[in-house]
């Protein structure tokens, strides 16, 4: 399977969205349901409306309804990049999105990166620009079975403890 040149979806925020959750690029199935996280074997939804003890949205309206009324902002660490299907580890030509853009557009006070590319594509190219830390958070996709919901859920607490003290 060739690279394919992948560009982001705009950002998801609302003018009072305090934490940012920042993926790496949009999977190919992601891409087809035209939301983040779109996969659906995907375990970030059901762990961010576990959270708040709610059940899982199905829709891509009700998932933006969660994060609209938990305060959580959702985009990419990448505008665009090369990518071979759904793997981070083939990502070639980077390009980061203008996380400071986000930034502006809402009081954000804490930002949180899902899995260890976003994480480190982040802190490569994003942080030294917009200045703001992440915090980094395993990866809820089906790739990452070793993590199961219940660890992945202990582990984004961190997400509704930020929420909550803001």
């Amino acid at each position: 399977m060739a690279l394919e040149r992948v560009v982001s979806f705009g950002p998801v925020i609302w003018p009072d969205s305090r934490i940012l959750i920042l993926g790496t690029v949009p999977s190919p199935a992601s891409r087809e349901n035209r939301i983040n996280y779109g996969n659906p074997r995907n375990r970030f939804w059901p762990v961010l409306a576990g959270l708040w003890d709610e059940t899982d949205p199905r829709t891509n309206e009700g998932r933006y309804d969660l994060l609209r009324r938990r305060h959580v902002a959702l985009w990419d660490v990448l505008e665009s990049c090369e990518i071979r299907g759904a793997s981070d580890a083939s990502i070639a030509n980077p390009l980061p999105n203008d996380i400071s853009r986000a930034l502006r557009q809402a009081p954000i006070e804490a930002v949180f990166t899902t899995g260890g590319t976003a994480t480190r594509l982040y802190r490569k190219l994003c942080e030294p620009v917009c200045g703001v830390p992440c915090v980094g958070l395993p990866s809820t996709s089906p790739a990452n079975a070793s993590w199961s919901v219940e660890r992945l859920a202990k582990a984004y607490r961190i997400v509704r403890e930020a929420a909550d003290a803001t």
